[in-house]
């Protein structure tokens, strides 16, 4: 049996192939965190993650077992500080290689390519020298026995990467601190009896790395900021004004000391008090901040608010004085997984839960308005904020989502909140119920007190969806429908 006598057993080489086994995995799971802000957590950046990683490491699989019979110690020492010195270089300068990555004019589909080819094939190049080196340099009596060994505890050392930097690492430290780790983790096998550069080296990479930790490069108004197992999580405060972004994108903004908001947006998602008198029973998709599940609970609306990320529901108690009640209770869990297991029916369901990339797809498709129809009364409706372009490139995914939406519920209606052709939030509000005209819509409104609402029903429109993609649990291609939106300007309206 393992004890820690045997400890002292383990070789240079083994701590070598086991800290690269854990950095290669560790490095793919903290790319996606780095890439998606930038350019979405889409299926083609986590393809692009996988792909060059794998390559990369392939790589140095073959150039390391070519030179390896003609290696010593030395030479694995080598590919050790290129690669934690890499991954420092990347801790340093990161942001301005992403930027500059993103200004490259290629395909949006494409793109993720080339910051994760910069950012991270490299050091995962030089990780694949280590197993190749370490089985020529080991005591083991055939190369088969070796290249097994050390095989076997390098994807043992992959295995812990996975859950460590999953479990561990992402939902408590910020990317620079996990990038540390990873180059003094890296660092360790250098270590040894007598002192030379190399033996100095791990601390030479300390030191450095705590250096950079120093000067954080949050929002200056920043009042909070955290990496969740999520995404990154930041609120700001200017004035009286809060904030809460989200991979660095806004995702809700109120005034201090009340529910109110600086966004028009927001305001369509009481276009429904206009369609039915009746609302005593509302569920929210996307918490946010919860400003409109509060702005419903304060009517004495029972609301239902469901957030997947229980760090956001947090910030949102700390900095948007969210309170549960008895009109207001928050569920952290995925939207669909809730209505699946809900028995409730629901007069309202506001969808608040997609961004300008990142789109989780099951909550977009016809089997998801299904499930809405069935837990939604005789007239119940639905509100969805997307973000998409109202017509042109750009619009697709827009489209799509209003012509599976209308599958299941015969009254649809599209409103863009801006009267230019940007991308923007769209709201559509899809009803069992009869459809009502601008006109009729209008005339209810003058009866209601909410800022801007007549001039918000004013910019609805009527838009030919007829060719657009249906999109289903078996096929739905958000990625591909959001393409052109990537490097277009948009902010919240």
């Amino acid at each position: 049996m393992f004890g820690l006598e045997d400890l002292r057993d383990i070789s240079r080489e083994e701590v070598a192939v086991v800290a690269s086994g854990i950095v290669s995995m560790g490095l793919e799971i903290v790319a996606g965190r780095v890439i998606a802000p930038e350019y979405g957590s889409t299926i083609y950046t986590w393809g692009s993650i996988l792909g060059i990683s794998m390559l990369a490491l392939s790589l140095g699989y073959h150039y390391g077992g070519k030179k390896a019979s003609s290696i010593g110690m030395k030479d694995l020492e080598t590919f050790l500080i290129y690669t934690s010195g890499y991954i420092l270089f990347v801790m340093y300068f990161g942001d301005i290689l992403l930027q500059i990555s993103s200004a490259i004019p290629v395909p949006a589909m494409y793109a993720p390519i080339i910051p994760v080819t910069i950012l991270f094939a490299p050091p995962t190049y030089f990780l694949g020298y280590i197993s190749p080196y370490a089985a020529q340099l080991s005591n083991k009596e055939s190369k088969g026995e070796a290249s097994g060994h050390f095989y076997a505890i390098g994807t043992a050392g992959s295995i812990l990467g996975a859950f460590g930097t999953t479990f561990v690492l992402v939902p408590n430290f910020a990317v620079d601190q996990t990038y540390l780790m990873f180059a003094v983790l890296v660092s360790l096998p250098l270590i040894k009896g007598r002192a030379d550069f190399r033996s100095y080296w791990s601390l030479i990479v300390l030191i450095l790395g705590l250096l950079v930790m120093q000067s954080p490069t949050y929002a200056q108004n920043a009042v909070h900021h955290e990496s969740t197992a999520y995404q990154e999580l930041t609120v700001t405060q200017d004035g009286n004004l809060t904030t809460l972004y989200l991979d660095s994108s806004p995702q809700s903004s109120k005034y201090m000391n009340s529910t109110e908001t600086p966004w028009d947006y927001p305001e369509y998602f009481h276009i429904p008090f206009l369609m039915r008198e009746d609302i005593d029973k509302a569920l929210f998709i996307g918490g946010g901040g919860f400003v409109s599940p509060q702005q419903y609970a304060e009517k004495g609306i029972e609301v239902d608010a469901v957030e997947l990320d229980p760090a956001v529901v947090e910030a949102s108690k700390n900095y948007f004085d969210l309170k549960e009640s008895e009109n207001l209770e928050v569920h952290t869990m995925d939207g669909r997984e809730f209505l699946q297991n809900t028995d409730e029916e629901y007069d309202v369901v506001v969808l608040d839960a997609y961004r300008t990339q990142t789109v989780p797809f099951h909550l977009t498709t016809e089997e998801f308005f299904e499930l809405i129809y069935d837990k939604t009364d005789d007239e119940g409706i639905i509100v969805s904020n997307v973000v998409s372009a109202p017509e042109g490139p750009g619009s697709e995914f827009g489209k799509a989502y209003y012509r599976t939406a209308s599958q299941e519920f015969g009254s649809t209606y599209y409103f863009p909140t801006r009267d230019d052709n940007s991308v923007q939030n769209i709201e559509i509000i899809a009803s069992k119920g009869e459809k009502l005209s601008e006109e009729e819509l209008l005339h209810r409104a003058s009866d209601y007190n909410r800022r801007n609402l007549s001039e918000n029903i004013r910019k609805l429109r009527e838009i030919e969806a007829s060719d657009a993609q249906i999109l289903s649990d078996d096929y739905a291609p958000v990625e591909r429908l959001l393409n052109p939106l990537i490097g277009r300007q948009y902010s919240v309206s």
